[in-house]
């Protein structure tokens, strides 16, 4: 773990005002627990990817190339929770504890029960295949669900580009007792990683190919507007803490605050680092798949998912 100075810099707010942000005199206190250091849980996977948190505080996440979702519980038990999970990539709980899940194998949204049976929420957008739902967020106080479709072509495809008509890489909105989504920027190259503010209003969307993370106003209809961008860093996966502080991954996890300051880097020892999120029953442990790996670091700050 490497705590970051905080430099001073002009960050674009609004509509191209310039907010100058001051040089903190001295290290940022770090978010992790005293002495902490990341924490290997097991190394017996192939990609891991899309960790996301119970009501209880157990942690599922998915290992896309053997087709699996684990569950590691709060009792420190690993297990797996779904065997042909249709290659899920990001996931994310709702309200009523069903599993959503970016399953790209045929291009859809899944939501599984605590069961393991899967109901396909979406499996297409006016007629037409998606590119492969990537990431999703669910807004606390609408329960509409957010996700990106980027397109990564996949080995277990027969197809070998996306459809034109779907015209791009775009960020979707598919709202409560919708059955259609709705875009809601269709300007990014490669939107991937996303997540939201837990009261709704705003949301994060990182945009790996142009390395670059923006933020969005939420407007009452679920629409998005004013967006700023937010850091020059994409990001695959990314969560929030309770804090507002963003944190973005790729080679290892970077950690921002609400302004835009690097505040924190955790140096994880794996190639590629894929997603994170917060887990426990205190939501004060950060779980980070990494590569063929599953890590932990315990916290001061918790998670608000």
């Amino acid at each position: 773990m490497t705590t970051i100075l905080r430099l001073g810099f002009s960050l674009l707010v609004g509509f191209g005002t310039a907010l100058t942000v001051p040089v903190a005199a001295q290290q940022a206190p770090s978010l992790l627990a005293k002495g902490a250091q990341p924490k290997l849980v097991s190394r017996q996977f192939k990609f891991t990817e899309g960790p996301a948190v119970d009501k209880a505080g157990n942690v599922f996440f998915t290992d896309q190339p053997n087709n699996k979702i684990w569950k590691y519980g709060t009792d420190g038990k690993l297990s797996v929770f779904l065997d042909k999970a249709g290659r899920a990539n990001g996931l994310y709980f709702d309200k009523k504890g069903s599993l959503l899940a970016c399953a790209d194998e045929n291009n859809q949204l899944w939501a599984i029960g605590p069961d393991g049976k899967a109901t396909v929420l979406l499996d297409n957008v006016q007629g037409h295949r998606f590119n492969g739902p990537n990431d999703l967020w669910i807004s606390p106080p609408t329960e509409g669900i957010y996700f990106t479709d980027p397109y990564y072509q996949r080995p277990y495809w027969s197809r070998m580009a996306p459809d034109p008509a779907l015209g791009g890489q775009k960020v979707y909105l598919l709202a409560k007792g919708s059955q259609e989504p709705v875009v809601v920027d269709g300007q990014l190259e490669q939107p991937n990683g996303i997540i939201g503010t837990p009261d709704g209003r705003q949301l994060y969307v990182a945009d790996i190919k142009a390395n670059k993370t923006y933020r969005y106003q939420i407007a009452a209809d679920g629409t998005l507007t004013n967006r700023q961008l937010f850091v020059e860093q994409g990001s695959d996966g990314m969560t929030i803490d309770n804090r507002g502080n963003v944190y973005l991954t790729g080679k290892g996890v970077t950690v921002y605050n609400p302004a835009g300051q690097q505040i924190e880097h955790i140096d994880i020892p794996e190639e590629w680092t894929a997603n994170v999120c917060f887990g426990g029953k205190d939501r004060k442990t950060l779980f980070i798949t990494a590569s063929e790996a599953l890590y932990t670091v315990p916290m001061q700050v918790k998670g608000v998912q």
